[in-house]
């Protein structure tokens, strides 16, 4: 099976070859981000990790207290069902899921995207993972993740893709998350952690695997 990043990889590679001059234009986009350490006031290692209560796809609310209280979580912030590099993140996610929970951690994954129809006849709902509802961004917010997505991107969202984030997020019309994995103790404290500004890059499985394993040595 291919890694998480080589699939990640083959899209930018096909993206490159469809749409040259859009990809041209995100590789800007993200270089300035960069160059602003979008993702530089993230919550730290051995940090604190802010509690929640989020509701899931069905409306259910669900406490970050309560899951740490049954062991480690592994907490992904993702953009929506709607974006691909996300779709691939939790597929493979998903795949490895029944590693995750041998080693006694929790997969939740949070995204803006208000918990409607929609969300609950979406594949990532059918994924055997907690999927929840940040739609204000307020807990993207909370652990600095939280970015204003620039004019450049949201055109593209709206006249290429189609897309009414308004809608999907209830109002919030240009804050996503920027995609990032925290691992939390049981203590509350971040023990491992991966952001990057560039939606199309994300943290392989199997580095979150070896992370868990390694809180399970310590």
């Amino acid at each position: 099976m291919k890694s998480l990043k080589e699939q990640t990889d083959a899209k930018i590679a096909s993206g490159r070859l469809a749409k040259p001059e859009f990809m041209q234009g995100v590789d800007e986009v993200i270089e300035e981000a960069k160059a602003f350490e979008k993702g530089v006031n993230a919550v730290k290692i051995g940090q604190k990790a802010p509690d929640f209560k989020l509701p899931n796809a069905v409306g259910e609310s669900i406490s970050l207290h309560d899951l740490r209280e049954q062991g480690a979580v592994v907490l992904t912030f993702y953009r929506g069902d709607w974006c691909p590099y996300c779709n691939l993140q939790l597929r493979a996610l998903q795949a490895r899921l029944s590693e995750i929970q041998e080693l006694g951690a929790t997969l939740v994954a949070i995204s803006p995207q208000v918990p409607d129809g929609s969300l609950t006849k979406s594949e990532i709902s059918e994924m055997d993972f907690i999927v929840l509802s940040d739609q204000d961004a307020k807990v993207a917010t909370e652990y600095g993740v939280a970015w204003q997505v620039p004019e450049f991107l949201l055109d593209h969202m709206r006249v290429d893709r189609n897309l009414d984030l308004e809608a999907i997020n209830n109002g919030n019309a240009n804050v996503l998350p920027i995609p990032a994995t925290f691992i939390l103790g049981k203590d509350g404290e971040v023990k491992w952690s991966y952001v990057n500004v560039d939606y199309r890059t994300r943290s392989e499985p199997e580095e979150i695997i070896e992370a868990l394993k390694k809180l399970l040595d310590n």
